[in-house]
């Protein structure tokens, strides 16, 4: 018996799939702790943007947005409702750069005008308006597709621009209030209201003070409490939207006090502007990646010394500002670090993580022409789908380029684990194992030296206390760029483009099944959601 399980595990170790390179891989270990949750999520972490930019929106000679924006997108494109729907209730936040500079078209007497540019006016554009037909249209969109909304509030409104970018006065909320009495008495379902977008400690174009900001955040949520009768109905009331500062942050909150601000939101680019030729270099560089670590840590600390009654939340976050990077932000190597980053954020308890953007720019998850999904749009729907909302601790006995993040599995029994190769040279069989059966103190440089039967048993070791000759099997989704491009806007699920129907519909996502007590082969540079149903994690029971 032995013998033939030696066989097999020989056939395991050896044995590459389709998309595997013909280079020797290196042996890893990922140790799943399943006892406690170190995390959680909301159920709907996955979140993406729809922006106010208008077509004449420009960085670089490069004008990407189209008709894509909150006031022209097609909202009756075929491919949009069911690139939404795919996500069964997506979360979708609509707000952006010049959301302080929206006027909404409900008691007002000025005509509703869209953004036009003007050189002495915030980011170069006028005030816009959103009217209330546009309005209605898009909840018709959201209801339709089961989306749940925050929409993100114009906290300008009324303040004054004293020199440079500092504003100043009190924050006009009348417009604000005829808009959510307007949307309450349609029945709209706005799971969250926004304040302000990038007003926090520098500010972007314009700044605001924390104690003023404070002050005003109050009065807004007078407003929702007013309008919204029902405690059960109440919906949350997100701030500041804008780039973390801790200083400003705890000042926000203990301004506001306690239970004002439901979450804290900020928005990560951490990739650099959109004409940096050294993106992929960042990208794949686990140093730089480990960078936005040090935010995420710092934005959970401010929550617990000034906050316990707020979460965390990013609700945008492109990497790449300026419109997001050409071939880059909308190609495979984006996928890379967009997943990095969910993982991590979800390890400080974010509650939601919002992409800048569904569509528009560069870094869309649909292409703004097509409407077609980039493969980014694949790997957050796999992430929702695959990863539920506890968060669970790993040790990855490995080199730095192999990323891993583990979950509890999305409403079923069992754990997802999220693989991430950086490097583009080397795979790796990754051995997974429960902590349940590991002596945490032994140390990766003895691992080495166990004799060649020992490794084979550890690699064929059931996850968790039942015998290792289960022969139950795992499911595996392993993400690679086309033709080995990584700036290719073509994803390959397990070798398989992934491409919409022709009536638009998503692709069905299907799995490899792998016996359990084999290693993972992870190829360079590639992807891979496994997926454990009977791992043994008291934390997810």
């Amino acid at each position: 018996m032995e013998v033939r399980l030696l066989l097999l595990a020989l056939i395991c170790l050896h044995a590459a799939p389709r998309w595997a390179s013909a280079q020797q891989p290196e042996e890893a270990t990922v140790i799943v702790k399943g006892s406690t949750k170190i995390a959680e999520t909301d159920e709907n972490y996955v979140c993406a943007t729809i922006d106010w930019w208008p077509p004449e929106k420009c960085n670089y000679n490069q004008c990407p947005w189209g008709q894509s924006s909150i006031l022209n997108l097609d909202l009756d494109h075929p491919f949009l409702a069911q690139a939404i729907q795919a996500f069964d209730n997506l979360r979708i936040r609509l707000g952006g750069s010049l959301q302080d500079r929206v006027v909404y078209d409900v008691g007002t007497e000025s005509p509703c005008s869209p953004f036009r540019n003007m050189s002495n006016g915030l980011f170069g554009f006028s005030v816009g308006c959103l009217g209330m037909d546009r309005w209605d249209k898009l909840n018709d969109l959201f209801q339709k597709t089961g989306a749940i909304v925050t929409f993100g509030v114009n906290a300008l409104y009324g303040r004054y621009n004293v020199r440079r970018s500092i504003w100043a006065g009190k924050w006009n909320s009348t417009n604000a209030y005829d808009f959510v009495k307007y949307t309450i008495s349609k029945g709209y379902p706005v799971g969250s209201w926004e304040f302000g977008n990038e007003l926090s400690g520098h500010g972007i174009g314009a700044k605001v003070d924390a104690k003023l900001y404070g002050k005003d955040v109050i009065e807004f949520k007078s407003i929702l409490r007013q309008l919204y009768k029902a405690p059960v109905s109440q919906p949350l009331l997100l701030a500041p939207g804008g780039f973390f500062d801790q200083q400003w942050y705890s000042q926000l909150l203990q301004t506001s006090g306690h239970g004002v601000v439901n979450a804290l939101t900020h928005h990560v680019y951490n990739l650099g502007g959109g004409d940096d030729v050294h993106l992929i270099r960042k990208i794949l560089d686990p140093k730089y990646l480990d960078r936005a670590e040090d935010t995420y840590r710092d934005m959970q600390l401010t929550i617990q010394r000034h906050g316990t009654w707020a979460s965390a939340w990013v609700s945008e976050s492109g990497g790449v500002f300026n419109n997001g990077g050409p071939l880059v932000s909308n190609t495979f190597i984006n996928s890379i670090w967009y997943l990095d980053q969910l993982g991590m954020a979800s390890k400080y308890n974010t509650k939601v993580f919002c992409r800048q953007t569904l569509i528009g720019g560069n870094y869309g998850l649909l292409d703004t022409q097509t409407f077609l999904p980039n493969p980014d749009y694949y790997s957050a729907l796999l992430w929702h789908r695959l990863m539920g909302n506890g968060v669970l601790s790993i040790d990855v006995i490995a080199p730095r380029r192999l990323r891993a993040y583990a979950h509890c599995r999305r409403q079923q029994q069992g754990i997802t684990l999220l693989l991430i190769n950086l490097s583009n040279t080397t795979g790796y069989n990754v051995t997974l194992q429960n902590d349940i059966n590991v002596s945490l103190g032994k140390r990766p440089d003895l691992e080495k030296r166990r004799s060649f039967t020992q490794r084979l048993r550890k690699a064929v070791s059931w996850l968790g206390s039942k015998p290792s000759s289960d022969t139950k099997k795992r499911e595996e989704y392993h993400l690679t760029a086309k033709d080995g491009n990584l700036q290719s806007k073509t994803m390959l699920l397990n070798g398989i483009p992934l491409e919409l129907g022709d009536d638009g519909s998503v692709p069905a996502m299907n799995p490899v099944l792998v016996a359990v007590d084999s290693p993972v082969y992870l190829a360079p540079t590639s992807i891979a959601f496994v997926v454990l149903p009977k791992f043994e994690a008291k934390a997810c029971s």
